[in-house]
């Protein structure tokens, strides 16, 4: 058992790499944001008013200039998924959960749930904290919502690799 999941963690990591490129390119075209970005970051991992945070930095944001709002939208989302990557090998509630409160990705609720149960039986209080920090994220990116599915994409991808190995294991 402990050898498989080594295995398994091995094979996560190789895939946060891959999953870091395609942010990377991201985030030079957030440039401006980034240094915000990093900083609402690691205030998220340490306490879960990742809600306020991130209304505040909205706020601030749309009277500073119409066009940040925008990247306000991909700033949030792309942080997401960088504080998913750290959390990948711990265990993967975030990244399944931030597909699971899209309309548009219903076909893969199914997938994201049984990863859940399979996986995470023991932290059920901390996935559905989540789950509300992050419903209330995306009710901020609406707007954005092209964006944040396309990102999305390249999750799913990676969540598909990862009950592949869950299967096998």
């Amino acid at each position: 058992m402990q050898h498989r999941q080594k295995e398994q963690e091995q094979q996560q990591q190789q895939q946060q790499q891959q999953q870091q490129q395609q942010q990377h390119q991201q985030q030079q075209q957030q440039h401006q944001q980034q240094q915000q970005q990093q900083q609402q970051q690691q205030q998220q991992q340490r306490h879960h008013h990742q809600e306020q945070q991130q209304q505040h930095q909205h706020k601030k944001q749309q009277q500073r200039h119409k066009q940040q709002q925008q990247h306000t939208h991909q700033q949030q989302q792309q942080q997401q998924q960088q504080q998913q990557q750290q959390q990948q090998h711990k265990h993967k509630h975030q990244q399944q959960q931030q597909q699971h409160h899209h309309h548009q990705q219903h076909q893969h609720n199914h997938q994201q749930q049984q990863q859940q149960q399979q996986h995470h039986h023991h932290h059920h209080h901390q996935q559905q904290q989540q789950q509300q920090h992050q419903e209330h994220q995306q009710q901020q990116q609406h707007q954005q919502q092209q964006q944040e599915q396309q990102q999305q994409q390249q999750q799913q991808e990676q969540q598909q690799q990862q009950q592949q190995q869950q299967q096998q294991f």
